[in-house]
């Protein structure tokens, strides 16, 4: 093929696609190496769309596929023919470009002798277009059956809410004017549609807004009145709770053993002109010079919670990875109640929907350090009510405000160290 045949676009939706479902890297990780590779940002970025709405509707779009197929294409070709069938099917691209660019993406990849049938099949699909979909329950098929055994009733709520990407949420600091166009969420995040650039809204650069989902919003707030306290976020990066506390009135010092992601914190910091302690060492080994009266964790996970914005995560998640999170969790839920003054509060959370890696990891440090559940009341969780599970904890999931597009999925209970 010519150059003039090849289209920047989707090569780099080929590219990101690849890492992920052949490579097994995460999306963010695949599009920053394109960036190394030199491809423009304009590109990235529509790579990127068709890439995510590939990963997003994986399992449709195969199914769609599979009926005009006599046999198992090669991977490259099955790419291909993804990203043609999404844009078809669920970008809105017309048919003959859907085809004509999948057919010279086929010889781009080297995959040439494939044209033919790229061209039949996508021909078929396009033929049938968006309708075609009706036959399909895509929810389930887009949804790997581990996962939704986990997710018990909240199921398909929680997959029909993940076929849409996220909103932009945004927290203000105290007395800011919110965006315009923005809609106040119950618990007071400002929410403006899917798309918008935040480097563009006045407020940031004026300082006084960071991005941060509705449920992401509420851990810090279970501490109730902060000002004036000593807090410890531990797993601090990239600071979207660190910077809430702060704006709290609070005394931070947040700690997180990962360097790169420290210089974001203290890049958003610096653009929010806030004061943090910021420390870069392992929770598991650091301890302060005197115990914290109230401390954050907001720990790693499988983060099976922010699929809307993450779609790859279905697809590089495996059921020994949530074993793994749960160790790794329970480590540091011991090192955070090594480092809590008796009588003080300790929050603990996941954006994962996996009890795992929620309920089942409070229990267990219940019992294993003497930590006490103090329950959470209508009043901590504004608009949430029906989240706080029978233990009394916080449980959200992309099903929830239906009516406003949805959250994060996040786990969050609030202990205290008896005196």
């Amino acid at each position: 093929m010519d150059e003039i045949d090849r289209d920047p676009t989707r090569d780099a939706a080929f590219a990101l696609l690849s890492a992920v479902l052949d490579k097994h890297r995460p999306l963010d990780q695949a599009i920053d190496q394109l960036g190394k590779r030199d491809v423009p940002a304009r590109d990235r970025a529509a790579g990127h769309r068709i890439a995510a709405s590939v990963l997003r509707h994986l399992g449709t779009l195969d199914a769609a596929l599979e009926t005009h197929l006599t046999k198992a294409p090669p991977a490259k070709i099955r790419h291909v023919l993804r990203i043609g069938a999404a844009q078809a099917l669920f970008l809105g691209a017309p048919p003959h470009a859907a085809v004509s660019t999948s057919v010279a993406l086929a010889h781009a990849v080297g995959m040439g002798k494939f044209a033919g049938l790229v061209n039949a099949v996508l021909r078929r699909v396009t033929a049938a277009g968006p309708a075609t979909l009706d036959a399909f329950d895509q929810p389930r098929l887009d949804t790997p059956s581990w996962l939704w055994a986990s997710w018990g009733k909240d199921a398909r709520a929680i997959a029909v809410a993940h076929r849409a990407e996220a909103p932009l949420d945004l927290s203000i600091l105290p007395g800011s004017e919110p965006p315009e166009g923005g809609i106040i969420l119950p618990n007071a995040t400002i929410r403006l549609p899917t798309g918008t650039d935040v480097t563009t809204l006045p407020g940031f650069t004026g300082a006084t807004l960071w991005v941060q989902d509705a449920a992401a919003a509420m851990p810090a707030r279970l501490f109730g009145d902060v000002e004036g306290r000593r807090v410890l976020d531990l797993c601090a990066a990239p600071g979207g709770k660190t910077m809430q506390l702060a704006a709290a009135g609070a005394r931070v010092t947040a700690l997180d053993r990962d360097g790169r992601r420290l210089d974001r914190l203290r890049q958003n910091c610096a653009r929010m002109g806030m004061d943090v302690d910021v420390v870069t060492a392992d929770a598991l080994a650091w301890r302060p010079n005197e115990p914290f009266d109230t401390i954050l964790l907001d720990a790693p996970c499988s983060a099976t919670g922010t699929i809307r914005r993450h779609p790859e995560i279905p697809h590089l998640r495996r059921p020994a990875d949530i074993d793994d999170c749960a160790a790794m969790q329970d480590r540091l839920l011991d090192a955070a109640s090594a480092m809590l003054a008796p009588g003080g509060t300790l929050v603990y959370a996941v954006c994962s929907l996996q009890d795992e890696e929620g309920h089942g990891r409070v229990a267990a440090a219940s019992a294993r350090l003497g930590l006490i559940r103090a329950p959470l009341a209508a009043g901590d969780v504004p608009g949430l009510a029906t989240a706080i599970t029978p233990q009394g904890d916080l449980r959200t999931h992309p099903g929830l405000w239906p009516e406003w597009g949805g959250m994060d999925g996040f786990y969050a209970a609030r202990l205290t160290r008896p005196a």
